[in-house]
């Protein structure tokens, strides 16, 4: 499969473009212990992120504390916007990688599993407000590995599965590709380590987003 062929690049936010893992780890370790909750280590929250933010709690064994739910998401926004709001920059080099596939012709999109609140702000603070042809968040589509959000995009972008590429640091994203049908990159630059992205067999595993613009171009390697 060439890897020039490609309509339209969707990409995940946290932990792809947008560094801001070690943060969502905090916010979420402070929240727990706000409300004496299990202690959480970062390797378990880390495997979670991706997903929207109550699924997250499911994945983290939180079942029982499920009358909390609420009182958690209120502490962990608590938390990022009274210490780490302004922490989170985008990686060094997407946002040239991004306007350089822009000026390629590119389509361009995101699908993520914050909140449409939340990415907003996040496009604001990067300068990239209005620049995505199309974006995608847990408030507006089920949270991955369910291929809805991609689906919506392609079907909104008028782009094909076979057309369409994922790119994403998590296995749920390259999970969520191969369910739309769409091809996928890894990035090792977020939660999951690199040995399981690549069980998930994506057309490469790449160090940053930085390094899609030569893969594209058929300048860099496939693993």
């Amino acid at each position: 499969m060439p890897a020039n062929h490609f309509d339209l690049l969707v990409f995940d936010w946290d932990g792809t473009l947008m560094d801001s893992v070690a943060s969502i780890v905090a916010c979420m370790q402070r929240a727990a212990g706000d409300l004496d909750l299990p202690q959480l280590s970062e390797e378990r929250v880390r495997r979670t992120l991706g997903l929207g933010l109550r699924d997250c709690m499911v994945a983290l064994g939180l079942e029982d504390a499920e009358p909390l739910w609420d009182q958690l998401v209120e502490r962990y926004r608590h938390h990022w916007f009274s210490s780490f709001r302004e922490l989170p920059v985008l990686f060094p080099g997407a946002e040239a990688a991004l306007r350089g596939l822009a000026a390629r012709g590119y389509l361009l999109a995101v699908a993520t599993g914050k909140s449409r609140r939340g990415l907003d702000r996040d496009l604001e603070s990067a300068g990239l407000e209005g620049f995505f042809h199309a974006t995608r968040t847990v408030d507006e589509a089920r949270s991955k590995p369910h291929p809805q959000m991609l689906l919506d995009l392609m079907e909104e972008l008028g782009a094909s599965p076979r057309a369409t590429l994922m790119v994403g640091d998590t296995t749920y994203d390259l999970e969520m590709a191969s369910s739309a049908g769409a091809a996928a990159v890894a990035v090792a630059s977020g939660g999951h380590p690199t040995e399981d992205l690549l069980r998930c067999n994506p057309l490469a595993c790449l160090g940053t987003v930085a390094d899609l613009p030569p893969w594209l171009a058929g300048e860099g390697s496939v693993r």
